[in-house]
This record gives C-alpha cells, structure tokens and sequence, in this order.
C-alpha cells in the first residue's frame, strides 16, 4: 500500500514497478480456496504440498481439513492481501488480466464465506459455498444459559471480531466498491455492518465479543481468550460502525454507538484503561494467570501473562468526539492527516545512506540481538505512510 500511496503522489514509476513485483510474488500465493495464507512458499518443491491456484497436481481432500489450502482472515492477512491487490488493479485501469482474475477470484470467495447473519468465520480449507439456513439462523446476540470457566479446545465459534476480522473485511469490501463500482460489495460490507449491529450484546452490556457460535453466544477461543465482552473489539466495533455510516449514509450505523460509550465509560479500571475482557453478566474484569503452564481464569491482575493485552488503552474521547462530528448535519469531511514537521524530520534524519531505517532488535526466530540492527516492514510501512500523509495536506 505505501508503494502505492508514494506512486499516486509522487508519479513516479519507480514505485508502481515495485508495488507490481508484489502484486506478482502475492499472486504466487493466493490459494485455491480463495484467499491468502499467513506465508508463501517460493521453493519449487515445497510449493508442491501446498494449495495454491498455479499448483495443479493439489488435491483436495474431501473429508479431512485441508490445512495447506487454508484462507485466513486472522491478523488482516487476506483482506490486507485484497485490498493491496484490489488497489493494483485500479491502478493498472484493470488492464493486467492475471492481477483481475486474482482480484475477482477472492473477492468471489469472500462474499460466498458470509453467513447469513453477516458474519465470517476465521479460516476456510476450500472454495466455500454459500452458508444456509436452517444451520446457519439469523438472530441477534444473547447470553448462554452457562459457560465452562475452563478452556474446552472446542473451537466453536462461527462469527469472529477477534483481530477485527469483521471490521477488516468491511473495509476491503467498501475498497472493492469503490474501485470497481458494483453495488454487491457495498451491500456485502453492509450485510457485515447488520451482523455488528446483531452482534451488541443486551443492556446493560453494550458491547461486543471476541467470537460467537451459530446462536450467537460468546464462546471460547484460544486459552487465554474466554467468553467475555471484549473491550479490544468493542472499540474496533464503534470505530468500524462510523466508517460504514460515513461510506454508505445509513445512520443505523450509528445506533449502537451511544449505549456501546456509555458501557465503556463504566468499565474502566481506576488506572483509566480498559480491563481487555469482562465477565458476562457481572461485568468483573477477566483475567489470566499461568500455573504449571496452564491457563486460569482469575479476577487477580497481579500475575498477568506478558504475550497478550490483557488491558488497553481506552480511547473513548476519540469516539466521541468523531461520532459528534458524524451526527452533525451536513457530514463534515476529515481532513488529511498531517504529522508534525519533527516527525518528518526524525524520519529523515534515521534514514540511512542505503536509503533504509535501521531498528535495533533481532531478527524472528533469533535469540540474540542483531549487532547491525534490522529492517523491519512495519517501519518502512509507518514512515512511508507519514511521508505520504505530509505530501498529501500540504499540497
């Protein structure tokens, strides 16, 4: 996406030339099923195992999971993965064919993944096929009658909003209207935006969970993840909401949002962040703590895990204040985000004269820290992205 955004701006073919190597390396891994793995494999014969669309000797397995055909939307990989794509397309005025069909061929596979109730599950092995009724019903979130204070290792969500893949694939779906103009991708986020608004739990808990079952229950995912509202994704939620309501003029978006910052404003912890899960029906701060390597609930903060946030930030000022921006008539347009002149001049100052910014740090996978440092994605990704945005409002 940055090489794009410097090439929109700048005009220089140098960076849509890049950001087309990438497009071809993605092709390479987008996968019969549809979407997009959390890696790629370009080794010849490793390639062979996998499921990818170029792979023709694959063969599915009708009655077992087909874990190297797998589509996932955890940590935005496939939708990030569209989106890019989606944009290249446009950019291209859809005139690479190979980059269209990838482009169609996912986003044909995302909208048949959605269920009924406008959800997505997390991962798929096969092409998918349209959710039905009766298995898949449309209703609105409740609670369960009772819930196991242990990890089952039943895997029984359906709909997620855990590393906002709902919030992600509305985006990529509002990317995809807008590039190619067909109103199913519009009526596909909002399929997504209904779910959301099914998905608020009842008063007094306002807000969202991590993943539902087909009854729309909160349930268990991971080990350190319990059924719970989530306050992580209750953010997302209202954020995603606004979005879609300044995309598609549908002031149902915005319904859900008073009582969701309200149920905010409640639950915060006395140190002003937000607890990441909360009891269903008490609203008690959830915990964890690990004894003899096993996962335990807990009201006790005092022994927290370190790999998770278990508190976050509140940010629910910045809600409010975008959401009285919304509901002020006409709809007053955002104004390009400009970082400071210092920010800029940090970003120029560490770039090195390779033309890289180095990070101190180790490499993944490696103990021991990298005496010449290293090159990290996401940092070319951020400074590129705050360049951008400086070119952009002062132009």
């Amino acid at each position: 996406m940055s090489l794009l955004d410097a090439y929109e701006l700048t005009g220089k073919e140098k960076y849509r030339g890049a950001a087309l190597k990438t497009a071809e390396a993605l092709m390479l891994g987008q996968m019969k099923s549809g979407g997009w793995y959390y890696s790629i494999s370009f080794d010849e014969e490793e390639r062979k195992k996998w499921g990818y669309r170029d792979n023709q000797s694959f063969k599915l397995n009708p009655s077992r999971k087909n874990k190297t055909n797998t589509t996932t939307l955890d940590d935005d990989t496939t939708p990030a993965a569209v989106r890019f794509m989606v944009r290249m397309d446009g950019t291209l005025k859809f005139k690479n064919p190979k980059i269209h069909d990838s482009c169609m061929f996912a986003l044909n596979a995302l909208i048949q993944a959605q269920h009924p109730v406008g959800g997505w599950a997390q991962n798929w092995d096969r092409h998918p096929n349209k959710p039905v009724w009766p298995e898949y019903p449309v209703l609105i979130a409740s609670y369960p009658e009772d819930w196991s204070r242990e990890w089952l290792n039943d895997w029984t969500g359906k709909y997620y909003l855990n590393d906002n893949v709902t919030g992600n694939m509305i985006s990529t779906m509002l990317l995809a209207w807008e590039v190619y103009g067909d109103q199913e991708y519009l009526n596909c986020a909002k399929r997504a935006g209904d779910f959301l608004l099914r998905a608020q739990m009842p008063i007094p808990q306002r807000g969202w969970c991590q993943q539902y079952n087909e009854e729309m229950h909160p349930v268990w995912d991971r080990k350190f993840e319990p059924p719970s509202l989530a306050s992580d994704e209750t953010q997302e939620t209202i954020e995603t909401l606004m979005m879609l309501f300044e995309k598609s003029g549908d002031k149902k978006y915005l319904e859900p949002i008073p009582s969701a910052l309200t149920y905010l404003k409640s639950s915060l912890l006395k140190d002003g962040q937000l607890a990441r899960f909360y009891e269903l029906k008490t609203n008690r701060p959830l915990y964890f703590e690990v004894i003899d390597g096993k996962y335990h609930l807990t009201y006790d903060d005092s022994n927290l895990p370190t790999h998770y946030a278990f508190k976050i930030p509140a940010k629910i000022e910045k809600y409010e204040d975008e959401y009285r921006r919304l509901t002020k008539e006409p709809i007053r347009q955002k104004s390009h985000r400009k970082p400071s002149q210092d920010r800029i001049k940090s970003i120029m100052a560490r770039l090195d004269d390779r033309g890289a910014w180095v990070d101190s740090g180790n490499m993944k996978g490696y103990n021991k820290a990298s005496k010449e440092g290293v090159i990290e994605s996401e940092t070319f990704v951020k400074n590129v992205r705050d360049l951008c945005d400086y070119l952009r409002a002062t132009k």
